[in-house]
């Protein structure tokens, strides 16, 4: 079972010493995991299946919002894709080991900056079962071990699905206890699992605001957070109208729920008029509401577009709603981008070079898009072959936290004798 019944630091322990014997395991004996792993999600889909439909049907599933069931939710298509990505990340270079620097010093040392693995990394993630396995497989592959806390709402899933790789690894002669799942338990676990000094390497959570501010209250292991996404499409007034058009329902409506969804779609006042009623009308026609400010609003025609408030700035919907602005330039969608957004993932639609990278330069974001939708925001689309999340921060990783990203370094200095005068 991969759901341990000890206590948080027991589990981190065990973690820490399955730890130390990954971090030497060859690449082969990893890419092996990782196939036996892919095989057995197809092999015991129906299974999967089974465990997410109890899930679903549980009572503390019964009050989530509808995207939220859907991000719960798992399909056949759904886990063959789980088993897919696992086998793109077992093909990708191992980064442990790689030399990042080799020089001689002036004492005659030689010194090389290899990358190591973290250590132990623990996750806690809300509702998407599939994370259980794009985490799984990256630490794996670099090298870490990792403690899973998913929510309670998945816990049949995620113990199913952490039980296959812990089967996975044993069957490759790693330790199993390289993937732990601590089920879904309440805030006194999550303060635990967020102190465990000495064991716990690196904290991710992936989840609001208020998953953050919990884990800010209490933390005292690293954190790198994969927090809020509010993103932002500006429009500048030299867009193509149909490219707009494209990469503003995309941004919204692709997958609404998701941290790199579009929450704001910003207009300039310049081109408002021409722009604004077929982008509102391309929206609204795919059931999204939408909110505006009196320009907006103008602007929209014949569109229904309901009055916005100073909470809707800040919104992470993760619905189908969005609210909408006319700005007066591209320094002013910067200012306000950079006022409000969460610094995950920011688009610019224009045809003028030196707008497009007044932008680039000015958004402070991990991601910046031009004329392209910020759904492109994700380890797999960026060729990491998954991601635990995409860090908001700066320091150590920004962006999608790929394997690199799961890594550190260490210098190795080889000498001849050499003593320091």
């Amino acid at each position: 079972m991969a759901v341990r019944e000890t206590t948080v630091t027991d589990s981190c322990a065990a973690a820490k010493r399955a730890a130390r014997s990954l971090a030497t395991a060859s690449t082969e004996a990893k890419n092996a995991a990782l196939e036996a792993a892919a095989r057995l999600l197809e092999e015991r889909s129906d299974a999967i299946l089974e465990a997410n439909a109890g899930d679903l049907a549980d009572e503390r599933a019964a009050g989530l919002a509808d995207a939220l069931r859907d991000r719960l939710r798992l399909t056949p298509d759904r886990v063959a894709a789980m088993a897919e990505g696992v086998r793109i990340v077992r093909d990708l270079e191992d980064p442990v080991g790689e030399e990042l620097e080799r020089k001689t010093l002036a004492s005659g040392i030689d010194l090389r900056k290899l990358r190591v693995p973290l250590g132990v990394v623990a996750v806690v993630y809300e509702a998407r079962p599939n994370v259980t396995i794009d985490c799984a497989a990256l630490t794996i592959k670099s090298g870490n071990a990792i403690v899973l806390r998913g929510s309670s709402y998945a816990e049949r899933s995620n113990a199913a699905l952490a039980g296959i790789v812990r089967e996975a690894l044993a069957e490759a002669g790693l330790p199993e206890d390289a993937v732990l799942s601590l089920g879904g338990g309440g805030h006194e676990e999550l303060a635990e699992l967020a102190t465990q000094e000495g064991l716990v390497d690196l904290l991710i959570p992936r989840g609001g605001e208020g998953l953050k501010a919990a884990i800010k209250a209490v933390a005292t292991v690293p954190v790198m957070y994969a927090a809020a996404g509010n993103c932002h499409v500006y429009v500048h007034a030299e867009a193509d109208l149909e490219m707009a058009r494209r990469i503003a329902v995309n941004a919204k409506v692709q997958r609404p729920g998701v941290c790199n969804a579009a929450e704001t779609l910003l207009i300039d006042a310049a081109a408002a008029e021409r722009l604004a009623p077929a982008i509102l009308g391309d929206l609204a026609a795919a059931g999204v509401e939408l909110v505006g400010d009196d320009r907006a609003r103008t602007a929209a025609g014949e569109v229904e577009v309901g009055p916005v408030t100073d909470e809707d700035w800040d919104s992470e919907y993760l619905g189908l709603k969005m609210a909408v602005a006319v700005v007066d330039s591209v320094e002013d969608a910067i200012e306000h981008v950079n006022r409000h957004g969460t610094g995950h993932s920011e688009a610019i639609v224009t045809a003028d070079e030196a707008a497009a990278e007044a932008f680039i330069a000015g958004v402070d974001a991990a991601a910046v898009y031009v004329n392209a939708s910020t759904r492109f925001t994700d380890g797999f689309e960026y060729g990491m072959g998954a991601e635990i999340g995409n860090s908001t921060q700066k320091l150590h990783a920004r962006g999608p936290i790929g394997m690199r990203e799961l890594t550190t370094f260490k210098y190795v200095a080889h000498g001849s004798g050499q003593v320091r005068e």
